[in-house]
């Protein structure tokens, strides 16, 4: 493939990526329209509801767009939903010619872009940096074939393996870049997920707050079966723009401590128990999805963390990890429960990443 070519898709990935968080339920789309060499028009999708990025880019080229290629980081989009179709857009400007990152997973899209745009007689190309493509929108895939949300489950950890000391002390293992980097992952997420037990033991207000710019709150989820959560923790305090806050509870919780939370300011939500009479997580995300929550990141213990995994729910796990030493039996892991009891059944991570970070701690990223 022609280095001009993959230049242009890849200035049109970088554009996409500008949105990054910010389009949900939609894709990260990007578009360049180019004519005899030179960018002549560009542009991403940057909310849902608002122009797609085809459109962005065809408004900026305006008349010079006819006989012109457009580079789009994924199929235009072939029927009505929240705006108009992008194929239409493309054969009405007299675009001659389209380079396709990847086809929308979209059942409604799905190959049916390509073929309007070739039934109209323009040339189509589809798999330019086509990994690249499909890694920016991990999240909107899942979500858009499943209906289930992108799972992601972070946790910071020491050398030896332990999230806190023997006496619970936990603030701070790792440093200070790592927890910005944390927080960078929040501003991308729908909804941020932790277990009552993190609530009364950390009180976090689970708030993203980035140091170079303003940052976007995630919907807090806690996963509560007795409706225990302190009425009066920082998560009904804080100062959030994401508003929401989701108790979940089963039917056994008690009547008084689910009014208490729902005066706090909390939606409490009853899903069905499992393991006893902990809250089913795979049916909470299922519920988490109806809503069109698209991800959710777990930032809670142990027990937490081990509930996900045995459910299956987990997409992706991001781990810090600082040179330290804490030891100590009793010192909690990152993952609690029974344990798998053969190595035979314990789960891989595949597409392993290593990244260094500053102040010598390092995040090694997977998927199950």
């Amino acid at each position: 493939m022609d280095k001009a070519h993959i230049a242009f898709m890849q200035r049109a990935l970088d554009l996409a990526k500008r949105a990054t968080g910010r389009t949900s339920p939609n894709p990260l789309v990007g578009a360049v329209v180019v004519k005899d060499g030179q960018v002549i028009g560009e542009g991403y999708h940057q909310k849902a509801g608002t122009p797609h990025a085809e459109v962005h880019a065809l408004t900026a080229a305006g008349e010079n767009a006819r006989g012109a290629t457009i580079y789009v980081t994924l199929e235009p989009c072939c029927h009505w939903g929240r705006t108009p179709p992008c194929t239409a857009a493309l054969i009405n400007a007299g675009i001659a010619e389209v380079y396709i990152a990847e086809t929308d997973p979209n059942p409604k899209v799905a190959g049916k872009g390509v073929r309007q745009l070739e039934e109209a007689g323009l040339r189509v190309h589809v798999g330019l940096c086509a990994q690249a493509a499909a890694e920016l929108n991990e999240i909107y895939r899942k979500y858009i074939q499943t209906g289930m949300p992108f799972v992601i489950l972070k946790t910071a950890m020491s050398l030896d393996g332990k999230i806190a000391t023997a006496s619970g002390e936990s603030q701070w293992i790792t440093s200070e870049a790592s927890r910005q980097h944390g927080h960078q992952i929040r501003d991308l997420v729908d909804a941020i997920l932790v277990g009552r037990g993190t609530v009364e033991r950390d009180n976090p207000a689970l708030t993203t707050r980035l140091q170079d710019r303003h940052g976007q709150d995630a919907i807090r989820v806690v996963l509560d079966s007795q409706a225990r959560t302190p009425p009066d923790a920082r998560i009904f305090n804080a100062e959030s723009e994401a508003g929401v806050i989701i108790i979940a509870v089963t039917a056994d919780a008690p009547a008084g401590n689910v009014t208490a939370l729902e005066k706090a300011g909390a939606e409490v939500i009853t899903v069905p128990a499992a393991d006893g009479n902990r809250v089913c997580f795979k049916r909470l995300i299922e519920i988490l999805g109806s809503r069109e929550i698209t991800s959710v990141l777990i930032e809670g213990g142990g027990e937490i963390n081990a509930s996900a995994i045995t459910a299956g729910v987990v997409d992706k796990v991001m781990c810090f990890i600082a040179p330290k030493i804490i030891g100590g039996q009793s010192a909690p892991g990152p993952i609690g429960g029974e344990g798998f009891p053969n190595l035979s059944e314990v789960p891989h991570l595949q597409r392993v990443r290593i990244t260094p970070m500053p102040d010598a701690d390092f995040l090694i990223e997977g998927y199950l």
